[in-house]
Order: structure tokens, then C-alpha cells, then sequence
């Protein structure tokens, strides 16, 4: 899990650009559609097979993912519809490139790999959306969405067998995170 350091180093190198779309008067829900577009145009790279170009672009797209939340909430644009189709649309945007990746792995004896990939990631978000509705703290486990980008981008740019590695990393790692999230819940509520 990313610590407050590297989640404010982070903000600090896109503050420019933060800053120019609150300038610019740019709509943080408008920016949350452009990071799905990204997703499903990463989807799209990666059944054709061309995992490096899906990467670059999948990444990009969590950019965008990063910049929606900073516009709304440093341009005094935030509501709870926004917040809500944030992680919404975030949830669509996990989904649609392991969709690539299962498309392109369609021949492979690990075609279902991604699959599990998507359960669990999926997991990770709804047991911490449970539980802060439930209206407890949920930030346990290591394995939240950014680092999830990262390890699937650095086994897709890699390449070969640490493609196939990164996803079982994933399918372990959301799962056991999603386990983390139920045992911190089982003790909090």
C-alpha cells in the first residue's frame, strides 16, 4: 500500500496539471469518463496482443484516475455523485483490460487467470466500501488499486513469463487483501 509520502509526491507532480484543469473550468466527472476511455482502449491493445502499447496506456489512464479526485477536490468541484461515479466507473475501468487479457489468453491454459484477477480485485473494493458504510475505517491491505496498475503494468511491459507472474501476484495478492479487509472488519464492527 502506498504510504501518505509517496501518495503526496505523486499529487505534487501532477499539481500542474491538476492546476490547469481547475483553470480551465474541466469537469472531474469528464476527467473520470477520459480515464475509462483509456481502459477500454488499453482492453482493445491488449487482445490484440500488443501488451507493452496496453500497458503505457492503461497506465495513463490511472493518471486521469489520480487527477479526477484532485480536481474535485482542490477546484471546490466534489459532491457525492461525483464520488460515487469515481468509483463506479473506476470498478469499469479495472475490469474491461483483463477482458483484453483474457481475449488474448483465450487459447492458454491460464485463460482464466484475469478472471480470477477481477474477482479479486473487485473484492478489495467492495469489502472497504462495506465496511466505511457501515461507517468504520477501511485502509488495510496492500494491494489497493494503484498497486495493482503498477504490478500489471510492470509484468505486461516485461513480458513473457512475469506477464503470466504479475497475474498470479494479483489473483493471490486482491484476494488476500480482501481477506485483510474481512478480518479488520470482523474486529472493528
Amino acid at each position: 500500500m502506498l504510504n501518505s509520502e509517496q501518495k503526496d509526491w505523486a499529487r505534487s507532480v501532477l499539481h500542474p496539471v491538476t492546476s490547469f484543469f481547475i483553470h480551465v473550468n474541466f469537469h472531474p466527472n469528464t476527467l473520470t469518463v477520459i480515464g475509462f476511455l483509456f481502459a477500454v482502449v488499453s482492453a482493445w491493445q491488449l487482445a490484440l496482443g500488443h501488451y507493452r502499447l496496453g500497458a503505457v496506456i492503461l497506465l495513463a489512464g490511472g493518471v486521469f484516475d489520480m487527477l479526477d479526485g484532485e480536481v474535485a477536490r482542490r477546484g471546490s468541484r466534489g459532491s457525492r455523485f461525483g464520488a460515487f461515479f469515481d468509483s463506479t466507473v473506476d470498478r469499469y475501468a479495472e475490469i474491461v483490460p483483463y477482458l483484453g487479457l483474457a481475449y488474448a489468453m483465450r487459447f492458454d491454459e491460464l485463460f482464466l487467470l484475469p478472471f480470477v484477477v477481477i474477482t479479486g480485485s473487485l473484492m478489495v473494493s467492495y469489502t472497504r466500501a462495506r465496511v466505511e458504510g457501515l461507517g468504520e475505517e477501511c485502509a488495510v491491505g496492500w494491494f489497493e488499486r494503484p498497486e495493482r496498475i503498477v504490478i500489471l503494468f510492470l509484468g505486461l511491459v516485461i513480458g513473457g513469463p512475469f506477464r503470466t507472474l504479475a497475474l498470479v501476484i494479483l489473483a493471490a495478492g486482491s484476494h488476500w487483501t480482501a481477506l485483510q479487509r474481512m478480518l479488520h472488519a470482523r474486529k472493528v464492527l
